[in-house]
């Protein structure tokens, strides 16, 4: 049976959404601009001979609407070549490497392009009634909800396994964070705590030079060349971020400094056969070892990342303890802190060179964004196995095993 090997991987700066480095960038020539750099990558192999093109959007509307894709691959010129947009929300990009790794593994494909964008910024463009389930009952009713919450009037949650209520699939992220603080016992302390070291180690990854490898600019509409994240903050310290104010409910313990901006950003992968990699004398950055997804409470979805891991961990014969680093998606400290526990996590091999608390979460971006930011960490650090895994709304999580190879 073919292995499925990671023969390149490319990430954009990160953007701040509404007022950052990449507002005026396309969802489309975004990501475009990122194939292209992992695609050079290899210049032995012929993009013509890409089974397929997969996309991961969360938000596949407007400007980035209709089949990302298929566009792309028209936009290399590559009329030959389908394509395809996944959307499993945060885990967007992660579900389409998923789909390349099971095609190489059934044997019905050699290489794929495997990319993730999200532009928050241009939402709005070309968008004609709104997001994607916005005008239903279920909606409205999820809006009164999280205005009630937000007034302060919110009871203590309860499974709804436990109280036969209907699951409240279109609750606000921030609750989730909040339901999950409060059930799990995480202190507002421990999640400036984390959010802290989150920056802190991105200006350290920044001193060493790790972003420069990580990074591949971006070159703007007007010329201009973006090489860096916007998100991250100097000398960021517990003293600055405990005076802030919860976001979500009055006597909450959730900030804006403890969970992660809204961003822009694309990340791109080329998947292939370890077969065809041999053929074309390429040496493959990484293995992907095993994949895993799970299902939780929507309204506590971003305990996800717990059993997505473990599925992982089994499907490819390994404990948390055989994994040198693990990229956790940092959606809300109050999430990832809880996680980590769980999965028995040595907190030492987390997120270290920062996660999205200070870089940011382009939500259809993340998936492949991590993957490549695993594969240059263990690389950069001379580490063999890595995980990554991340919640995701709606009640899920996702996860995957990769074996470093050079």
């Amino acid at each position: 049976m073919p292995e499925a090997v990671i023969v390149a991987a490319a990430r954009s700066p990160i953007g701040r959404a509404y007022k950052g480095s990449l507002t005026e960038m396309r969802a489309d020539d975004l990501a475009a601009e990122i194939m292209r750099a992992a695609l050079s990558q290899v210049p032995a192999f012929d993009p013509h001979d890409l089974d397929d093109v997969l996309v991961g959007c969360a938000q596949p509307a407007g400007e980035q609407g209709y089949n990302l894709g298929r566009m792309l691959a028209l936009q290399f010129g590559l009329d030959d070549v389908p394509g395809t947009v996944v959307q499993r929300y945060c885990a967007s990009s992660l579900q389409a490497a998923r789909m390349a790794f099971h095609a190489i593994k059934a044997e019905e494909g050699h290489a794929f392009a495997v990319a993730g964008v999200e532009v928050v910024s241009r939402y709005d463009r070309g968008k004609s009634d709104g997001a994607p389930g916005t005008h239903n009952g279920r909606y409205a009713a999820a809006e009164e909800r999280t205005a009630r919450r937000a007034r302060g009037g919110a009871e203590v949650w309860r499974d709804p396994r436990e109280t036969g209520e209907e699951p409240d699939v279109y609750i606000a992220m921030g609750q989730t964070a909040e339901n999950v603080a409060q059930r799990y016992g995480v202190s507002r302390r421990e999640q400036d705590e984390f959010a802290v070291r989150s920056q802190n180690l991105a200006e350290k990854a920044a001193a060493d030079g790790f972003w420069e490898l990580d990074i591949t600019p971006v070159a703007l509409p007007d010329g201009t060349l973006v090489s860096r994240d916007d998100s991250p903050r100097a000398g960021v310290t517990l003293e600055k971020v405990s005076g802030l104010q919860p976001a979500f409910r009055p006597d909450g313990t959730v900030t804006a400094a403890n969970c992660c901006p809204l961003n822009d950003g694309a990340a791109a992968l080329v998947v292939m056969s370890d077969v065809r990699a041999r053929q074309l004398g390429l040496t493959p950055l990484a293995r992907i070892v095993a994949t895993g997804v799970s299902a939780v409470s929507p309204e506590i979805m971003g305990l996800g990342p717990v059993e997505a891991s473990r599925r992982a961990l089994a499907n490819a014969g390994m404990s948390i303890g055989d994994i040198d680093l693990v990229e956790i998606n940092e959606a809300f400290a109050a999430q990832v802190i809880p996680s980590c526990r769980m999965l028995g996590v040595d907190p030492e091999r987390v997120n270290v060179h920062g996660g999205a608390i200070a870089l940011g979460h382009p939500f259809g971006m993340t998936g492949a964004r991590i993957a490549t930011t695993l594969i240059n960490g263990l690389r950069f650090r001379d580490k063999q196995f890595g995980l990554e895994t991340m919640c995701t709304a709606g009640g899920q999580g996702m996860a995957m095993v990769l074996e470093r190879l050079a």
